[in-house]
């Protein structure tokens, strides 16, 4: 039976061991304890009988059984839940990177669904639809009182379907609709781009392809700019990465480490505790790296970003993630379905959990939002005007003759990418201050490892880490 580890998650559940050799008030405790649990058994027992023979309508004996054990698991915390058949089977299709809906991650919380991070490319993406997002009604019907599980069933359907979801956001005075179509969710996991002389890996999720496609597109990437001594660093950016499987966010920590912990996980006996290592080797070697994190960023990212934080091997930019710091293991219960148990909680290398708390990036930035297109349009010419003229525009300015001409091409070509990352701000402000970091580092010929200690938040202890909002539940 396969045991899925999912999202920031990890850790295989032990089994219950039950000691034969036990002193005799311990055994006569334990009769009294399984005394009151067959009492309780009875109880249930009883109400479900007396539901089948008195409810108005006839029930449904199989839903009313596999009710009651999703009550029992979402009672213990937002992430726990049953998977039914159609359930379980999403999930072993959205590991495999492709299914069908709108493309968001929802969490629950106070009873309201809210949007974890639209996935990158799908019809809610281009909807509009932001992280922190509260979805309130679906097709005009409320979801107040759903469990994640039924409001995300409210949101799934037929591919090529309209489907209106009513948003609440903050900063907005009134709630507003969004009309999208469902699509088939293709999950690009990897995206790489060339800004100046930095390669951006962009990772959208961590599903059963995510390392090795990051590996041969990182290799295309230094390829394209002209090979490892070309390039001034990396961006990876994990914003509104909505987490994924344990073991692939290992990989991708490991990618760019060479030794050292990368995680370790602790549940409730201290056996049950795992730790995994990095193994020499820098896909990177050694150039200077950012992360760039959202409140989107969760769970298997944040794994990613506390790590590479933790080991000095990346200035981590953005904004705080999510603070999903617990671990869940998917159990098979039967051929068909499974359960969905919290049965951990992660820590960094450095001892931290980050459950409730999220990753602290080092240098806080937050994307500022569009101005309006009249603001636009009167800073414009504002803009022209404070850097259209220089020395050479005036009349009889000296030439200077010292120059050859492939140093002035290269310092039109220096001119050129400070002109590209200045435009960049305009379109994402937080990755081009993410490029300009790794320019500065490259200046002072920055190595892995010369990270100051002052840009890493300092760790006082393990933390226990507390029970947060916000079950991570992929929208299918």
């Amino acid at each position: 039976m396969k045991h899925y580890l999912i999202a920031g998650v990890g850790g295989v559940l032990a089994g219950a061991l039950l000691t034969t050799q036990i002193a005799g008030p311990l055994v006569a405790q334990e009769t009294g304890s399984n005394a009151s649990i067959y009492e309780q058994l009875e109880l249930f027992g009883n109400v479900f009988e007396r539901v089948r023979a008195d409810y108005v309508e006839a029930p449904d004996d199989k839903e009313l059984i596999e009710a009651a054990i999703n009550g029992m698991l979402t009672s213990l915390d937002p992430h726990s839940s049953f998977l039914a058949a159609s359930d379980y089977e999403d999930m072993q299709t959205q590991t495999r990177g492709s299914f069908g809906g709108l493309g968001i991650e929802v969490s629950q919380e106070e009873g309201l669904v809210k949007v974890v991070s639209p996935i990158d490319d799908t019809p809610a993406a281009q909807a509009g639809v932001k992280s922190g997002d509260f979805i309130t009604h679906v097709n005009g019907e409320s979801l107040m009182g759903l469990t994640l599980d039924q409001a995300v069933d409210m949101m799934r359907g037929p591919i090529g379907s309209e489907i209106t979801v009513t948003i609440l956001r903050e900063g907005e005075t009134e709630p507003f609709d969004l009309t999208m179509t469902r699509d088939t969710i293709k999950l690009t996991v990897v995206k790489t781009r060339i800004e100046g002389k930095s390669v951006v890996l962009r990772v959208s999720t961590f599903n059963d392809e995510t390392y090795e496609t990051l590996k041969s597109e990182l290799d295309k990437a230094v390829k394209e700019a002209g090979g490892i001594d070309k390039v001034t660093g990396f961006v990876l950016d994990l914003r509104n990465n909505p987490g994924g499987l344990l073991n692939q966010a290992i990989s991708v920590s490991d990618a760019f480490l060479d030794a050292g912990e990368i995680v370790s996980t602790r549940g409730r006996n201290p056996e049950e505790s795992e730790r995994w290592n990095a193994e020499p080797g820098d896909l990177a070697q050694g150039k200077p790296m950012v992360v760039l994190t959202n409140g989107g960023s969760a769970s298997a990212s944040e794994i990613v970003a506390g790590a590479l934080q933790d080991h000095r091997r990346a200035i981590v930019v953005g904004e705080k993630t999510f603070g999903k710091g617990s671990v869940q293991t998917v159990m098979p219960v039967t051929a068909d379905s499974a359960i969905r148990l919290t049965t951990a909680r992660y820590y960094t290398p450095s001892g931290r959990s980050i459950q409730s708390l999220g990753i602290q990036p080092d240098i806080l930035v937050a994307q500022p939002s569009p101005p309006p297109a009249s603001e636009e349009d009167e800073e414009a010419p504002r803009s022209q005007s404070n850097f259209g003229r220089s020395e050479a525009d005036l009349r009889g300015a000296l030439n200077n003759d010292s120059v050859s001409d492939d140093e002035k091409q290269q310092i039109e070509q220096e001119a050129a990418e400070v002109e590209a990352t200045a435009k960049l701000r305009q379109e994402d402000y937080q990755l081009a201050y993410a490029v300009d970091i790794l320019k500065g580092l490259a200046a002072v010929d920055f190595k892995a490892g010369q990270v100051p200690a002052e840009a890493t938040p300092a760790v006082t202890g393990e933390g226990s880490g507390t029970e947060g909002t916000g079950a991570s539940n992929t929208n299918g």
